[in-house]
């Protein structure tokens, strides 16, 4: 499957590669800029990280000058660290623990989350354990069904044999991260991704009506929002575009299919973006006639603000 063994394999490489080049610990504080409204959510914005990610090494983060320049135009925003590789539902635990610990600490009512490559999944989990505390799930080429064309093949059962690489990759990204405790089980991981129908029929909400197609954007009072890109390749200069597969039969980011992100309303599934580029990295590089990623998080804000979210 492309987008596990791709992202493990080489994805993931570059990022323990990265991190190996700097130190931990991290910390992630809520902040409200002193200016600025544009992207004032009511309740705060919950950044959720992929697989083989972090919330920040050293001041690297994951979704690179994302927070900070949501803050500069009046959001709060917090940055979850979950382990860099496991199931949706371990992940969506810790994801619940912290949003409960924040809750307690900070009075916070409800979430809005917004969630990256499995990420997205994870939302969705704590959406449907936990709907009291979500206000909307946003998730940015989350691989939401893998059932369908390049969802599976070759690359999961190098993931499936090499489960003791993969465990090492995510702990070496714990530990540089600042999160040595937290789990890493590629044994589970493996299961979902090749059962990603039954976590859907445990979760549908939002879930499209045929496959490729669009899901409901509000269900059980809770909005749920996805986008992709599709262009693998986008500046000579990025070293993630090395990390990317390009497939002309199956339209995608390099990693995750253009169908398999769509959950909720589609708002659109056709940035020229690659799956790093999809939270501003490597450091900024798109391509240069491409809309700039922190804009599309201020107008998803934005748009949250403006429905009293």
């Amino acid at each position: 499957m492309p987008f596990l063994n791709r992202l493990v394999a080489r994805c993931g490489g570059l990022a323990v590669v990265l991190s190996l080049t700097l130190s931990s610990p991290v910390a992630t504080a809520p902040a409200v800029a002193a200016d600025g409204a544009y992207a004032r959510t009511q309740y705060p914005i919950v950044l959720i990280h992929g697989l083989m990610g972090f919330s920040d090494i050293a001041g690297l983060d994951y979704f690179y000058r994302v927070a900070g320049d949501l803050r500069s135009h009046g959001a709060t925003v917090l940055v979850a660290s979950l382990s860099a590789i496991n199931d949706n539902d371990v992940r969506g635990e810790q994801l619940l623990k912290q949003l409960q610990q924040w809750q307690a600490a900070y009075g916070y009512r409800k979430f809005n989350l917004l969630g990256h490559s499995q990420g997205g999944t994870t939302a969705r989990y704590v959406a449907g354990v936990a709907p009291s505390l979500v206000a909307s799930v946003t998730s940015i080429s989350a691989p939401h069904d893998l059932s369908g064309p390049g969802g599976q093949g070759g690359p999961l059962q190098w993931l499936t044999q090499s489960q003791s690489i993969a465990n090492f990759l995510g702990s070496t990204i714990g530990w540089v991260s600042g999160h040595a405790d937290l789990p890493q089980d590629a044994a589970a991981l493996t299961y979902w991704a090749t059962h990603t129908s039954e976590f859907n029929d445990r979760f549908p909400a939002g879930r499209p009506t045929t496959y490729c197609g669009q899901g409901a954007e509000r269900v059980g009072g809770i909005y749920y929002y996805s986008v992709a890109g599709n262009k693998p390749k986008t500046n000579v200069f990025d070293l993630s575009d090395l990390a990317m597969t390009v497939d002309p039969a199956v339209p995608g980011d390099g990693l995750v299919s253009v169908c398999a992100s769509h959950w909720g309303k589609v708002l659109r599934d056709d940035y020229p973006w690659n799956h790093l580029d999809e939270m501003n990295h490597l450091f900024g590089l798109t391509d240069w006639s491409a809309p700039s990623p922190l804009a599309f998080y201020r107008a998803q804000a934005n748009r949250l603000k403006l429905l009293g979210l």
